[in-house]
């Protein structure tokens, strides 16, 4: 390991380059073409090509420039999420047609709108489905991306290997004794695919029986302090917006802002129980950082989340469209102090196993050896 050397591409525009021991980087811009990459992986020589996610159209450009080079058979593409997957079937479930199409003032002065966001993901699903198409090897993590990796490329070569998570989340440990009683912590509400909208609906629901509940959530308030920002808002802040005051949840909603990690854990161990109700999700990191810190966690039961944890003994999974089911599992992590405990403890020990960090490191870089002794690479 000691004569390793990496070479780092990413996108960022022009103009940012160089070198620090080993490492060297560089940037490129959002138009990059194959050639680019060709020229620089030429020059580097590397023993594996890996190209971090699909969602982006500079992955196709990348697998294509190993492709040209002959490199194919050692480069590697991860999935992180599925964009071609997300927006053909999740993007837009729970959210009434009208809020899709309909434009706000500012997504119309933008000229955009929901709906152009979810044909965004498709035409970029367009790109993904091509990039997996022509990759040999691919790395996942769930059973959800590899039956997705395989519907497309039936003679992709599939490596499993588990992510690992920032420092912030190894250290800290969940207590009942110091928790905010009746809190809930959503990670993200910025749009449809969080499921912040099902989120609100179970959170109506739990204020019957809990009056000071709150949900606590990442970002910028949807509730402005002018009139010429709140015109700014998007279709989904919009949205957001008129529900809490329908669902009359002005009093049990925080927007937290920005939050770097040392903020997120702090939330998460102040935080009675975790929730994630998105759509569709592979392996979320919110739900591995609730776990590992120990705060017991309600998630939709979608896309690979039930690899993370079992229904019952480490945490609860539901029906992603049917916030009631949410709000049942909130109830019952609420009203039984044993419950919540022995989530916290099973969901600890699961996760710490999960995201491993000497064991994921080391699966990686058999991962590596298996592909560069495959041929192809310059060496």
């Amino acid at each position: 390991m000691d004569d390793t050397e990496l070479l780092v591409l990413f996108p960022g525009g022009e103009g940012v380059s160089g070198h620090a021991g080993a490492l060297s980087f560089c940037s490129f811009p959002a138009d990059v073409q194959p050639s680019w990459f060709a020229e620089r992986l030429e020059t580097f020589k590397s023993d594996v090509v890996h190209v971090w996610g699909t969602e982006a159209p500079h992955s196709l450009k990348a697998v294509e420039a190993a492709r040209e080079l002959r490199i194919d058979a050692s480069t590697v593409v991860s999935i992180q999420g599925l964009v071609s997957i997300y927006g053909r079937y999740h993007y837009a479930e729970g959210v009434p047609e009208h809020v899709m199409r309909n434009p706000s003032f500012g997504d119309f002065i933008r000229r955009t709108s929901l709906e152009k966001a979810r044909l965004t993901f498709i035409r970029h699903g367009e790109a993904e489905r091509e990039c997996l198409r022509l990759a040999k090897h691919v790395i996942g993590r769930t059973e959800w991306d590899k039956a997705c990796a395989y519907q497309v490329n039936p003679n992709v070569k599939y490596h499993h290997c588990n992510e690992s998570l920032r420092d912030e989340f190894y250290a800290g440990d969940w207590n009942l004794d110091t928790v905010e009683r009746h809190s809930l912590f959503v990670s993200q509400c910025s749009y449809p695919v969080k499921g912040f909208h099902y989120a609100l609906q179970a959170l109506s629901m739990l204020k019957a029986n809990y009056p000071d509940v709150v949900l606590y959530t990442t970002g910028e308030t949807v509730f402005r302090d002018s009139l010429k920002r709140n015109l700014g808002r998007n279709s989904y802040q919009l949205y957001i917006a008129r529900l809490i005051d329908e669902l009359g949840l002005r009093d049990n909603v925080r927007f937290l802002g920005p939050l770097d990690a040392h903020a997120m854990r702090d939330r998460y161990l102040r935080t009675h129980v975790f929730i994630s109700p998105s759509t569709i999700e592979n392996s979320p990191n919110s739900v591995g950082e609730a776990m590992l810190l120990g705060c017991p966690v309600v998630s939709s039961n979608v896309g690979g989340v039930s690899d993370l944890l079992d229904h019952g003994k480490e945490g609860f999974l539901y029906q992603s469209s049917a916030p009631y089911m949410l709000a049942w599992y909130v109830k019952r992590l609420f009203d039984d102090d044993s419950l919540a405990m022995e989530f916290s403890h099973a969901s600890h020990k699961r996760s710490s196993k999960t995201h491993d960090r000497d064991a994921n490191l080391s699966t990686l870089l058999r991962i590596y050896e298996s592909i560069s002794s495959c041929g192809g690479s310059f060496s």
